[in-house]
């Protein structure tokens, strides 16, 4: 199968966004996803499609989407052909980055731990009953999962990474039609000024900006008054006004501009408008988090560090330290 239907795979979208006043987004949306579908559409895309629908059907379908993994289950065990079948698809959608993912007994241990990461956030967030949530670079959309887990009403996720949308689909095939979509979009193709989300979350994208400040207005025109912002980037030491700016590239990465101290990043949140900005943790990101798998076979962060001092990345740079923060947009 080589054609991708996104009309009907987002037409409860569609119809959710002109149901809450959102009707020119959604027009604007059917534009972009004809022209990344059906005039520009990515050359391993039939492979990736193919693999979602060579997916088994399973029968009486259950989820726990509050676990570490997230977690797909049935009554009764899969035959040997279909585990077999199940994981040749799942191995088609190589490498898987965000997670992991529990489907029926095959379990997908994923590059990064995205679960450490959720239950360093999980903590200091707002209740998520109901609310409408954006989740900006969000990967395979692992914690959108997680976010429906925490009751929210509909969580959009989005990530220009075509391999991670149909990681996506992987998993909600079996959920049917639950309030969670990821659309293959960036940052910047959303309208400005949305203020359709009571949350919006932005983790490990800030330092991928060239304007970081343009990012955090961007972010807080997705908000309602009094929405909230979770922003996980990558931090340094240093007084308030301090940013490291790589020469070239930090842990073999290009597209890193700005590493703020905790401080300055406060200052910005500030600087743009948010209020009651705090810092609620700051990790070192280890590579018992972040690491090759069988599961995602490429170079992951040990090859990214020094090998004769593991604090520093390989570039000579502090080793990557990632803070939270939460702040409000009055």
């Amino acid at each position: 199968m080589t054609h991708f239907n996104w009309q009907t795979c987002y037409q409860t979208l569609f119809s959710d966004l002109e149901n809450t006043g959102q009707a020119r987004w959604a027009e604007r949306l059917r534009t972009q996803l004809k022209l990344r579908f059906e005039e520009r559409p990515h050359g391993d895309m039939a492979r990736w499609l193919n693999a979602v629908h060579s997916l088994p059907e399973v029968p009486d379908i259950s989820s726990d989407l509050t676990r570490s993994a997230v977690t797909l289950s049935t009554g009764a065990p899969l035959s040997a052909d279909q585990q077999e079948q199940l994981e040749s698809s799942l191995r088609g959608l190589m490498p898987w980055r965000k997670g992991p993912f529990d489907f029926f007994g095959t379990y997908i241990d994923t590059e990064w731990r995205s679960d450490w990461k959720w239950d360093r956030v999980a903590p200091y967030l707002s209740d998520l009953r109901g609310r409408r949530i954006l989740d900006v670079g969000c990967g395979s959309g692992y914690h959108c999962w997680r976010m429906l887990g925490e009751g929210a009403g509909r969580v959009i996720g989005i990530d220009p990474g075509l391999l991670f949308l149909f990681q996506f689909l992987s998993v909600k095939r079996y959920l049917g039609d639950v309030p969670v979509d990821l659309v293959p979009i960036r940052m910047e193709d959303l309208p400005d000024n949305l203020q359709a989300f009571d949350t919006t979350f932005s983790m490990g994208v800030l330092y991928h900006r060239r304007s970081p400040l343009d990012h955090l207005l961007e972010l807080k025109g997705t908000l309602r008054k009094g929405g909230e912002l979770v922003l996980e980037t990558l931090v340094v030491d240093g007084p308030q006004g301090y940013s490291l700016m790589p020469e070239d590239r930090y842990g073999q990465m290009r597209n890193v501009w700005f590493l703020p101290s905790c401080d300055t990043l406060l200052r910005w949140l500030d600087r743009t408008g948010f209020e009651n900005a705090r810092v609620v943790d700051v990790t070192e990101t280890t590579t018992e988090e972040q690491r090759s798998t069988d599961w995602m076979r490429f170079n992951s962060l040990q090859d990214f560090l020094d090998p004769e001092d593991p604090s520093k990345t390989i570039e000579g740079y502090p080793g990557p330290r990632r803070a939270t923060i939460i702040a409000e947009k009055p």
